[in-house]
């Protein structure tokens, strides 16, 4: 890929609305499908999916008003990033000394989007500084 076809696949406005949809098919799928999850996690409560899946509905909101926004208000660019790495510190908080007793697709699973998550905070701190 040159370079100029890669930097405009990764702009800012971009990455925000691949962060959006991903978070909102996310969202949806943790409300819709709590009672799976929760049993691919090895769990019996379904409230933290749900309500985890209502909150990534309610930020893909935010994410893609703020992608589609024109100029950017970089300071909620910035909230936006903000709450990408406290997803990820939470993550590791949970991962790392493999808190609830989860199965390991659970653990899998929130490591999986803890390094989605990472890469989109990465990659709209980059877009970020472009504007």
């Amino acid at each position: 890929m040159n370079t100029s076809a890669h930097n405009s696949l990764f702009t800012l406005k971009n990455v925000l609305l691949i962060n959006a949809i991903s978070s909102g098919v996310t969202g949806i799928g943790l409300i819709a499908m709590a009672s799976q999850v929760a049993a691919l996690f090895g769990v019996v409560q379904t409230q933290a999916f749900r309500e985890t899946g209502i909150f990534l509905v309610l930020f893909a909101a935010f994410v893609s008003y703020e992608g589609m926004r024109s100029p950017f208000r970089v300071k909620n660019i910035y909230v936006i990033i903000t709450l990408d790495i406290l997803w990820v510190v939470g993550s590791l908080a949970i991962v790392l000394p493999q808190l609830f007793n989860l199965t390991a697709i659970g653990y899998i699973a929130i490591s999986a989007v803890a390094l989605w998550v990472a890469t989109m905070a990465y990659l709209q701190i980059q877009g970020v500084k472009q504007v």
